[in-house]
């Protein structure tokens, strides 16, 4: 497969040899060199000798996790498939390779994978190093309950396998560890015997956040469970949500399926882009506050009305717009992604949601999914509930995340690292009680001071 161009907006830099980097929010931009390897022998070449380097994939952290301080290493030139075992369902790719990659090749076989984040276009290494978790996190765990092994290149140069069996601790280290351990080079995953991919889907209607977390924990046995939240809503309504419950589809479901269905439907292409230049300044609180009346209305129309519906759509909705980052204008924006132990997500949560919509400038696509334990000492996921908003950046915007900021750390929770740009390092070292772990690791290695990105700079991890 060919690499695919690297996302996320670079332009020009007045430092010699580098260029303005991103990640998907387009906040902050950051210089960096840009290496582009084709080979596992190249990338671990280009990884020996340097400081302040990471690995980069497609590009779809949201801040700043996958620039390095010097030199940033794309591994979206390492994009083959190696192996495939059809009876253990096992496969083996480069770090490159994305979950699109993967859905568009073995879909069609009768194999999906069992994880999967909010968007198809995350690398394979990318998922491992972020630990991605979707929306059966709560019955399913993470993207590490799936992955095998991978092949790790150390800041010397050696290259070891890593698994829960062989070189355990550096193996759950590096879930979550935001490619500070290493650079993945290769993974085995285990992938999902399904007997359709369609999803048969079951839309609910909440009418307020407590509403939304009843529906959630009633309805903890649906495999797939998320639900979307009205950010604006206020008083009575605080929280109101669409809460989305699925299964994937069998060949059983003929009343669904109908004779004219596929079983195994092809991906789904964007047909919408975002303009480079679009002005951020159309998302305001009027268009917003149309928007959530819109969706909630629609989604609502379908309660009691069980449907199948494509995977592309479920899993990946904001796929189907190609560049929907530039939606918030120039100065980009932040992805603020909490999570709250469970005792306590109800009243810290209602906090925020007001919060939020007395300011009045929350995301269009808000999220409420149920989390169930974190695999490595730094996976995201703890018990309890995540919410996930987008806020334009602006001058105003940091001192109000910091006030968020403050009441999750008061109830024991913490931010997700892939979506972070800008939390203080008292607030991550609070969530992450485990952090000693990732710091031996990396001292033991050598990658404390050789593998160095901007996220881990700022963090001092």
């Amino acid at each position: 497969m060919p690499a695919a161009a690297l996302p996320g907006r670079a332009t020009a830099s007045s430092n010699p040899g580098g260029i303005a980097l991103s990640g998907w929010g387009n906040y902050p931009k950051v210089s960096t060199k840009l290496l582009a390897p084709r080979t596992l022998a190249g990338a671990r070449d280009h990884l020996l000798g340097r400081s302040g380097v990471v690995a980069r994939g497609a590009g779809r952290a949201y801040g700043d996790a996958a620039i390095g301080t010097h030199t940033t290493i794309s591994t979206r030139g390492l994009n083959r498939m190696r192996s495939f075992d059809a009876a253990t369902a096992q496969l083996t790719v480069e770090a490159g390779v994305t979950i699109a990659d993967i859905l568009a090749a073995f879909g069609p076989r009768g194999f999906f994978l069992k994880v999967v984040p909010g968007t198809k276009f995350v690398t394979v290494g990318g998922a491992i190093a972020a630990d991605v978790h979707g929306k059966n996190h709560h019955r399913d765990g993470g993207f590490g309950t799936i992955v095998e092994s991978f092949r790790l290149a150390l800041p010397s140069g050696e290259i070891v396998t890593c698994s829960r069996a062989e070189n355990a601790a550096l193996f759950m280290a590096t879930l979550g560890g935001m490619g500070l351990t290493g650079m993945i080079l290769e993974a085995t995953l285990r992938l999902l015997p399904i007997e359709t991919a369609w999803l048969r889907q079951d839309t609910r209607v909440a009418g307020n956040l407590e509403a939304a977390i009843d529906l959630l924990e009633g309805s903890a046995s649906a495999t797939y469970s998320v639900a979307w939240i009205d950010c604006l809503a206020r008083g009575a309504a605080l929280g109101r949500s669409l809460v989305y419950l699925a299964e994937h589809a069998t060949r059983r479901d003929k009343e669904l399926l109908g004779p004219e269905l596929a079983p195994f439907p092809s991906p789904r292409m964007s047909r919408l882009s975002v303009p480079e230049l679009f002005p951020g300044w159309l998302l305001n609180r009027a268009s917003m506050r149309a928007f959530n009346e819109l969706y909630f209305r629609r989604g609502a129309a379908q309660q009691g009305r069980p449907r199948l519906v494509h995977w592309d759509p479920y899993f990946f909705p904001l796929d189907a717009i190609a560049d929907w980052n530039r939606i918030y204008g120039r100065r980009g924006f932040v992805q603020y992604q909490c999570v709250i132990p469970q005792a306590r997500a109800r009243r810290v949560l209602a906090d925020i949601l007001d919060r939020v919509s007395r300011r009045g400038d929350a995301s269009f696509l808000a999220v409420l999914k149920q989390l169930g334990d974190g695999d490595g000492p730094m996976s995201f996921p703890l018990r309890g509930y995540t919410l996930t908003m987008d806020f334009p950046v602006s001058d105003p915007l940091f001192g109000f995340l910091d006030e968020l900021d403050a009441l999750v750390v008061d109830a024991g929770g913490r931010l997700y690292l892939a979506k972070d740009a800008r939390q203080s390092r008292a607030t991550f070292e609070s969530g992450y009680p485990r952090l000693a772990a990732l710091r031996d690791i990396r001292q033991q290695t050598g990658a404390d001071t050789r593998l160095v990105s901007h996220l881990s700079a700022r963090l001092g991890i």
